[in-house]
C-alpha cells in the first residue's frame, strides 16, 4: 500500500493511540474537577482492536506509536499490548505519555515489553502546588516514577511542563534549573483550548517566549539541538555545561502544523486527523477488513485541515471549522 500523504503533502508516520479516557488526576488544564463522563469500559477498544488498526497503519508506512490516555497506566495489562504492537511488522518505537503516577510499580514490565521511552507529565516541583494543579496524587509519586524510568533504560525521559500565566511559571527557572543538572529532557507546553476555549484559557495563556527570557535572565547558555528522539513538534535545546536539555512546543504563539505527521486513535474508537478539530471518523466500521481500514486512514487525511487555528481561537477570530468539544483526557492529546 502506499504511503499515508495528506493533500498538503505531510506524510504520516505518527499514530497516537489512547488506552482509556480516565485518569487518577483531574490537573486543571485538563478536565473539571468533578471529572467528565468516563467511557464505559465495554465501549473502550480492545487490545486486538488497537492492534488491527495499527497493523493497517504500519502497512502504509507508520513507524511510530505513542500510547496515552487519560492515564494510560490505569488500564490493565498495559504491558501486554505494548508487546502485541511491538511485534507488528514495520513499527520501530513505541513510547507513552503519563502523570507517572503508576510508573515505578509498572516500568520494568513496560521496558521488557518493548516500550522504548516515556514521557511523563510534571508541572511544578512543589508539593503544595502539585495538589492545587492536579487536585489529586502526590509529586513524590512522580518522582519515584522518573526514578525507576531511569533505572529501567527508557532514554530520553522527557518531562512535559504545561506553563499557566499566574500559577507555575515562577518555576521556569527551577525546571531549568533540573535540566542542568539531571540528563533529563524538560519541555515546556502551551496551554491549549481543548474543549474549553473560554476566558480563562486566555487568562492563563502564556507564549513559551518567556522560557527563553528566563533563561537569558539566569545566565544560562544555550543552543539548538536536533537530537533528541523523538522530539515531534518541539524545539529543542541543550544547555551548554549541563547534563540535560530543554524544548519548547508551541502550537499557538509558533504554530508547526506544516510538519504535522499525526493522526489519532481516541480509546471509544475514533480516528482524529486534528487534535483540535470536531472531525472524527469510527474505526469499528473498518474492523475485520483490511481494505476498509486503509480507506478510512486515508479519508481522515482527506479531512485534515491545513492548520489547527488556535492563534485565532486565542484572538476571538473566525474560525473556519468547529472545535472539538471534547476534553483532552478524552482525545489523548
Amino acid at each position: 500500500m502506499s504511503l499515508l500523504i495528506d493533500r498538503f503533502g505531510r506524510e504520516h508516520n505518527y499514530l497516537r493511540i489512547s488506552v482509556t479516557d480516565r485518569c487518577n488526576l483531574r490537573c486543571v488544564y485538563c478536565m473539571p474537577e468533578e471529572g467528565v463522563e468516563f467511557t464505559d469500559a465495554s465501549n473502550l477498544l480492545s487490545f486486538e482492536q488497537i492492534a488491527e488498526v495499527v497493523r493497517s497503519a504500519a502497512s502504509s508506512g507508520v513507524t511510530k506509536l505513542r500510547i496515552t490516555g487519560g492515564e494510560p497506566l490505569v488500564r490493565k495489562n498495559l504491558d501486554q499490548l505494548i508487546r502485541m504492537l511491538a511485534s507488528i511488522p514495520g513499527i520501530s518505537d513505541i513510547s507513552m505519555t503519563t502523570n507517572g503516577i503508576l510508573l515505578a510499580q509498572q516500568a520494568e514490565a513496560l521496558r521488557d515489553a518493548g516500550l522504548n521511552r516515556v514521557n511523563i507529565s510534571l508541572d511544578t516541583l512543589s508539593s503544595a502546588r502539585f495538589k492545587f494543579i492536579a487536585r489529586r496524587g502526590e509529586l513524590r509519586r512522580v518522582l519515584e516514577g522518573i526514578e525507576a524510568a531511569g533505572r529501567v533504560g527508557f532514554d530520553p525521559i522527557k518531562l512535559n511542563c504545561v506553563l499557566l500565566r499566574g500559577v507555575n511559571e515562577d518555576e521556569i527557572g527551577d525546571f531549568l534549573q533540573m535540566a542542568y543538572e539531571q540528563p533529563l529532557h524538560v519541555r515546556f507546553i502551551e496551554y491549549m483550548p481543548i474543549g474549553h476555549a473560554d476566558e480563562n484559557w486566555r487568562k492563563q495563556y502564556l507564549p513559551l517566549t518567556r522560557v527563553l527570557e528566563v533563561a537569558d535572565e539566569r545566565g544560562l547558555r544555550y543552543r539548538s539541538r536536533d537530537d533528541v528522539s523523538g522530539s515531534g513538534p518541539s524545539d529543542n535545546y541543550e544547555i551548554v555545561g549541563g547534563r540535560g536539555s530543554f524544548g519548547l512546543i508551541h502550537p499557538i504563539s509558533d504554530e508547526f502544523c506544516k510538519r504535522c505527521n499525526r493522526l489519532r486513535l481516541t480509546a471509544d474508537g475514533y480516528l482524529k486527523p486534528c487534535l483540535y478539530w470536531m472531525e472524527e471518523l469510527n474505526v469499528r466500521q473498518a474492523l475485520g477488513s483490511e481494505e476498509a481500514m486503509d480507506a478510512l486512514l486515508r479519508k481522515a487525511l482527506d479531512l485534515k485541515p491545513e492548520s489547527h487555528e488556535m492563534a485565532a481561537t486565542l484572538a476571538g477570530g473566525a474560525l473556519s471549522h468547529v472545535p472539538t468539544d471534547r476534553r483532552m483526557s478524552q482525545i489523548g492529546g
